[in-house]
């Protein structure tokens, strides 16, 4: 009996139909849980590690004929080489066959970052290290619009943060109100997402555009908002090539916190590197099919952060590029796994990619 069952263990990671490494007979068949241990390589933070535990809610086919997408749950915490840690859970909802979706996220953060001043080349002395406590909790609800790619919606943010810089500093830019907040805020939202995978896609396009207030009349300590917008492309030219293309601004509005603040956000540029009051951003992507499992990748970008909306001037355009592959994991759910390598303006960075490098 021992072994008949060490015989058929391995099948469960195995496609019946070429007989590759697969998670999806797992997922589906085994409850859909999956442990996940990921090495962290955001260069804002320096390197680390996650564990977590991820289920995936399979369901039957529509009356369409095609598989719904699968609900996703999850625990999981961080630690990284430079103290930051982290904590949490979330949900991912597609209910009434996809005309709702649902994403709720409760966690706390101890993250250590750094502020950089303005100007073109900044020297080490104009880099400031501080700490940042965070509690948080996002809820948040989109519909369709009847039988269309349309979707309209709303989403409730609560986070309590404390600041704390390493040394004394005397930057103008900076609010010491900023230092111990609590932030309360609602946004709009409307998007229009005809993708084919919502995790690995490579055909469709999704267009997002959102704003968020907080405001003091529901708990919030100051106003002030942030207007998001961001578009991804996806154009397949055959089996083999598939072209992607995103673009992103962020612009900032009231009195806003200075680590809410829009940042580039790309491969190879730490977080908060580029900040300002307005930023633009694009990037493109190509993933070349090698087999039916394995594909290449390669990436360039480049983006700005206007420090101040009232005055339009470039200080600096930030750059990046590079390369990766993916690893088609679960077959039945489209998903790809992989690793980049990307060089920004300043320095080398290495991610673990689950999904799309553009999931949000």
């Amino acid at each position: 009996m021992f072994g008949l069952h060490a015989q058929e263990a391995p099948k469960k990671f195995k496609d019946s139909l070429d007989g590759a490494f697969d998670m999806s007979y797992f997922l589906k068949d085994l409850h859909g849980v999956l442990p996940i241990a990921s090495p962290i390589t955001e260069p804002a933070v320096g390197y680390g590690a996650t564990a977590a535990v991820v289920y995936f809610i399979t369901k039957e086919k529509t009356d369409k004929g095609y598989r719904a997408k699968p609900d996703i749950a999850g625990v999981g915490a961080g630690y990284t080489q430079n103290g930051t840690w982290f904590a949490g859970g979330g949900y991912l909802g597609f209910w009434k066959n996809d005309r709702v979706r649902y994403r709720g996220v409760l966690g706390y953060g101890d993250v250590n970052l750094t502020y950089y001043t303005p100007g073109n080349l900044i020297p080490n002395d104009r880099a400031y290290e501080f700490n940042i406590k965070s509690s948080f909790l996002l809820q948040q609800v989109i519909s369709r619009i009847g039988e269309t790619p349309f979707f309209i919606g709303g989403k409730y943010v609560y986070a309590k943060t404390r600041v704390r810089f390493d040394r004394l500093i005397d930057v103008p830019e900076l609010d010491p109100r900023d230092f111990e907040l609590t932030n309360s805020g609602i946004s709009v939202i409307g998007e229009y997402e005809n993708l084919n995978n919502i995790l690995s896609p490579s055909n469709g396009m999704r267009i997002h555009l959102s704003y968020d207030q907080n405001l003091e009349i529901i708990g919030s300590d100051r106003n002030w908002g942030r207007a998001t917008f961001f578009t991804q492309f996806y154009f397949p030219v055959n089996n083999i090539w598939v072209p992607a293309l995103r673009f992103e601004s962020q612009l900032a509005t009231g009195e806003i916190p200075f680590y809410a603040k829009p940042f580039v956000y790309m491969r190879g540029i730490p977080a908060m590197r580029y900040q300002g009051d307005l930023t633009t951003l694009i990037e493109t992507e190509h993933s070349f099919t090698i087999t039916p499992r394995w594909s290449v990748v390669g990436f360039a970008g480049a983006g700005t952060a206007f420090r101040n909306i009232d005055d339009l001037t470039v200080d600096e355009v930030a750059w990046s590029a590079g390369a990766g592959f993916r690893y088609l994991i679960a077959r039945l759910f489209g998903l790809k796994m992989g690793l980049d390598v990307a060089r920004g303006p300043e320095e080398w960075a290495v991610y673990v990619v689950f999904g799309s490098s553009w999931l949000r």
